[in-house]
């Protein structure tokens, strides 16, 4: 990570890169987003050299902050990893200290009281959603969220009759969810496929 953290702030040195010395936080979003979309591309494709390489251009990502941070002098890299592995080991008692779970579902339960403990709780229904997430994650986080019903074949084929398209995108994401599948990584799934495929013609 010193390294990549090198390589940044020369790119970012007066005499560097006239692009990476303009970049900011907020100008670097979309980047950051992008990123994380690819990534995930290639993680669903299972291809390691894809993962190997979007990965690293997320890392990328968080080494720019980090070097934007250091120069404003708000925060430095070593702040961020502290910061992560400080939650880390503070969010899983079961592991690093004498707490006892059963599963999964019950240290996902204990995450969630932990960050209410920590201030972080929800203020409000879908409050601590991103608004950047996919349009599906977010339906997906939402339902959880609000305890929205489990859903069905016969509530996905009412949809579709009624012709409410909104209502049907909903409650395929309630049926992926009740199948215990991520609806985004599905999609995302669907159209790798899709792309993957040669056309078609009559």
């Amino acid at each position: 990570m010193e390294r990549l953290l090198a390589v940044m702030r020369r790119l970012r040195a007066p005499d560097g890169c006239p692009w990476d010395r303009k970049q900011t936080h907020r100008s670097l979003v979309p980047y950051l987003l992008e990123e994380a979309a690819e990534a995930a591309d290639a993680i669903l494709s299972g291809e390691p050299e894809a993962m190997k390489e979007e990965l690293g251009d997320v890392l990328l990502q968080v080494a720019f902050h980090a070097v934007i941070a250091e120069e404003e002098g708000a925060f430095a890299y070593p702040e961020i990893e502290a910061t992560i592995v400080e939650k880390l080991i503070r969010r899983h008692p079961h592991v690093f200290g004498d707490v006892r779970v059963k599963d999964a579902d019950e240290v996902l339960a204990n995450w969630e009281k932990l960050k209410a403990a920590e201030g972080k709780g929800r203020e409000g229904p879908c409050q601590g959603i991103p608004a950047s997430l996919g349009a599906l994650a977010r339906a997906a986080r939402a339902q959880e969220e609000l305890g929205y019903p489990e859903g069905s074949p016969e509530r996905v084929r009412r949809a579709l009759e009624a012709g409410d398209l909104k209502r049907l995108f909903l409650e395929a994401v309630a049926l992926a969810r009740a199948r215990s599948q991520d609806p985004e990584a599905l999609v995302r799934e669907a159209v790798l496929e899709l792309c993957s495929t040669p056309s078609q013609t009559n």
